[in-house]
């Protein structure tokens, strides 16, 4: 049995600090032998405001989660990383999705970046990575940024 994970989940919303998140990730499952896996979640609206809406916009939004994650892959494999699966998931808060996708295919690291807001910001806008810490079967490493990191991609 190794203290190494078998599978890590990089979480991934196309942003520069999921790109940081993903340079570790790849170092990470180089290193470990693990097979990498990746997620994007599409955007979700509360359904009571937007029922409408997501009704009519589905396609567009299962359309530009596709394309976060296809550029996320291609990025991954660019910079000599190899993703084993990659997913998309729809219809979930992201939060949600991830920890659910990481018990399924029984993850033993999540990676995720963060925009590292503190404080009162924070509380008011919510933080995907900090729900993903509470919730997960799993170590989860969170990715923020440093002073003066530039996008690796």
């Amino acid at each position: 049995m190794s203290i190494f994970p078998t599978r890590i989940l990089l979480a991934t919303d196309g942003s520069p600090h999921a790109h940081l998140a993903a340079n570790v990730a790849i170092d990470l499952a180089q290193s470990t032998g693990s097979r990498l896996h990746v997620v994007a979640v599409g955007r979700t609206f509360p359904a009571a405001v937007y029922a409408e809406y997501v009704v009519v916009q589905r396609e567009d939004l299962r359309r530009e989660a596709q394309e976060i994650l296809d550029e996320q892959v291609r990025k991954i494999e660019e910079a000599g990383g190899t993703v084993a699966v990659a997913h998309l998931k729809m219809d979930e808060r992201r939060d949600e999705a991830i920890v659910h996708l990481a018990e399924e295919i029984d993850a033993g690291l999540i990676v995720i970046g963060s925009r590292g807001f503190g404080g009162m910001k924070r509380v008011l806008m919510g933080n995907v990575a900090d729900s993903v810490v509470r919730h997960a079967h799993c170590p989860v490493l969170v990715v923020r940024p440093t002073h003066g990191t530039s996008d690796p991609f």
